[in-house]
């Protein structure tokens, strides 16, 4: 305040002082013939001078007197005066009213282009009836530009938006959508390599181990001791080569075969009732000539992961009902469990259930439903373990060490390899139990024999490199953001762990047993090739994977799914 008073002084010093009020308030000083001439030329200024220092309010009693320093000093003394007007705002006590209370909601802040009370006095005037594109760009009495009144109205009262989200595409437009998706192209990345060199580390070890295995079967029955492995290398290569050329394939192109390849897989499976041959107590092959035989039970493990993978995706939200999900999966998977278990297949009809079992719950069952299921299949597989020959060995399971020259006979030499190899086992190829004791030392009791020459420490790794192909297998499906995709990958996992399983529990007693080959490693070319592909597909899975944000079956997105699902109950 006191600069403002010094800016306001210096204005005021040039008008006259008038009054014996002001007098009594100026200092006493001494006239000069100079200052009376500057007085009387200041008396004689324009009357427009006069006039606008006349606006200024006229000083009062509490106008002030300061004196300049004397350095500044003019000839004559200079008055400084402020006025009460001054006073009164330099005093905030002054300024200090009663203010209303507020109000209980925050008023809007006024939009600068809205049209005030002016122009809507403008509007009443006729602007109204003009057209909008005439009244655009006026200004009203306020100053401001005019806007159109339907404008005016978005602006205070904007439209509320709707509680339900729009929905921009039908679902026969989705449809069309995701049909024009699988033909355009896509940016293929590197296969998982933990994958691949797991498999090949499993496919080398097979080898060898069939190699020493069917040595001595191979040189008494077929005079050659590389029999048996000469036929393995060439169903190792032929598999390679399938596998890589599956690797090079967009799994989602096997969506559109995937139902010719059912079409083909049932047939065959059916023509092996009639015109298979029968070995070791089932008939599971189909003979062409003397060199060739081919096992359409291994095939239809690869077509059932991709049809019902593809199955289940086109389902969507049906798999959780009864008539449109759980009724016709029952009736496919029952009528193939049918067909492997008139081939006396026990093995390969429990990997075939519990892939597609899998599958299914992955997809999204009901899990009321999903119970009253196993609950019928199981006691369905109860019904065919007793009877036959399955009762048998449900009879050794119990008792291993008992009938052990013809019931358990294979279990037997099999924990009897297991526990003479040790640690370290007795060295490669130096296996006593494959020299005729134990039957079938390079098929389904392979496992026995890595563990009497290679002893635990060869068993683990196997058993290490499984559970390192089942990690990543599942980890694959988790980031496949395809629900086809990560289907397909649970299925395939599924069925070369679960099938591995089956045979490592069967040779070491923990399940009852039953002939399955272990994957990759037990001789049967029709049974490598097959899993070859497999392993095609999920690494071309593992090449279209990319760290999602959400993954389909991650605990996230399940998560919200389930959360939806609830909502639309409720609002049901």
């Amino acid at each position: 305040m006191p600069q403002d008073n010094i800016k306001r002084g210096k204005r005021a010093e040039e008008k006259p002082m008038r009054g014996a009020r002001r007098s009594e308030l100026a200092p006493h000083t001494f006239r000069s013939p100079a200052l009376d001439a500057m007085e009387q030329k200041n008396q004689v200024q324009p009357e427009q001078k006069r006039s606008r220092r006349a606006a200024l309010p006229p000083p009062t009693h509490g106008a002030k007197l300061v004196k300049q320093r004397a350095s500044r000093m003019a000839p004559a003394r200079r008055v400084k005066m402020s006025y009460a007007a001054e006073d009164q705002l330099a005093d905030s006590s002054s300024m200090r009213k009663s203010l209303p209370r507020m109000r209980s909601k925050p008023l809007a802040m006024a939009d600068p282009q809205a049209p005030t009370v002016a122009d809507e006095e403008d509007l009443t005037q006729g602007i109204r009836d003009e057209p909008l594109e005439v009244l655009a760009g006026r200004r009203g009495a306020s100053g401001r530009t005019f806007l159109p009144r339907q404008t005016a109205d978005l602006l205070r009262k904007p439209p509320a938006r709707p509680s339900t989200p729009l929905q921009v595409i039908s679902e026969e437009e989705q449809k069309k959508l995701a049909s024009l998706e699988m033909l355009l192209p896509r940016v293929a990345g590197k296969p998982d390599p933990i994958l691949l060199v797991s498999v090949l580390a499993l496919l080398c070890i097979g080898l060898i181990m069939v190699y020493s295995a069917s040595s001595f079967a191979s040189a008494r029955y077929f005079g050659d001791a590389s029999y048996y492995f000469q036929k393995q290398l060439l169903g190792a290569v032929l598999g390679v080569v399938v596998m890589l050329v599956t690797m090079r394939i967009d799994y989602r192109i096997w969506r559109r075969f995937s139902l010719l390849g059912l079409a083909i897989g049932l047939p065959l499976l059916v023509a092996v009732l009639f015109v298979g041959s029968s070995a070791y107590g089932a008939s599971r092959w189909l003979v062409l000539g003397s060199f060739f035989s081919f096992q359409p039970s291994e095939l239809i493990k690869l077509v059932l992961a991709l049809y019902i993978a593809d199955w289940l995706a086109r389902k969507g939200k049906q798999v959780s009902t009864f008539l449109y999900g759980l009724t016709p999966f029952v009736l496919l998977i029952g009528l193939v469990l049918g067909v492997v278990l008139l081939q006396k297949d026990m093995g390969t009809a429990s990997v075939i259930a519990v892939l597609t079992t899998v599958m299914f719950f992955t997809a999204g069952a009901n899990i009321l439903q999903f119970l009253l299921a196993m609950g019928c299949g199981f006691l369905i597989f109860l019904s065919q373990a007793f009877s036959g020959y399955r009762y048998y060995r449900l009879i050794g399971f119990l008792n291993p060490f008992k009938y052990t020259t013809d019931i358990n006979l294979q279990l037997y030499q099999s924990l009897l390899a297991l526990g003479s190899g040790g640690w370290l086992g007795v060295g490669l190829g130096a296996s006593r139990q494959k020299t005729g004791y134990l039957p079938l030392p390079y098929i389904d009791s392979i496992f026995a024999i890595i563990g009497e020459e290679m002893g635990y420490i060869g068993c683990m790794v196997v058993v290490v490199l499984f559970m390192l192909l089942a990690f990543r297998g599942f980890r694959l499906a988790r980031r496949t953001q395809d629900v086809y995709g990560a289907l397909l990958a649970t299925g395939i996992t599924t069925w070369i762990v679960v099938q591995a399983m089956i045979n490592i529990g069967a040779t070491t007693g923990s399940i009852p047993y039953t002939g399955v080959p272990l994957p990759f490693i037990s001789f049967g070319g029709t049974s490598l090739v097959i899993s070859l592909a497999g392993i095609g597909v999920l690494l071309n899975i593992s090449r279209y994977t990319q760290e999602p944000e959400d993954p389909a079956l991650s605990r996230q997105t399940i998560t919200k799914r389930l959360h939806t699902k609830r909502l639309k109950r409720k609002e049901a």
